[in-house]
């Protein structure tokens, strides 16, 4: 089973990690009820390649790049 994470893209095109390791489901509910706070701010569901080591335990605002 995949885990997946949300992302965000500020609008300086700084993109972060909101939450890792989640259902499907639960990110994309995630990812929804930010976009709905309507913000200008664009988030998004992605599969989450942070299973192994290195991995942040999903911290919130982990920054990726």
């Amino acid at each position: 089973m995949s885990a997946y994470r949300v992302m965000r893209q500020d609008d300086n095109g700084n993109r972060f990690l909101v939450a890792t390791g989640l259902e499907r489901a639960e990110a994309q509910r995630l990812a929804a009820e930010f976009e709905a706070r309507g913000h200008k701010q664009l988030y998004w569901v992605e599969t989450d390649p942070g299973e192994g080591p290195g991995a942040d335990g999903g911290r919130p605002g982990t920054p990726t790049s």
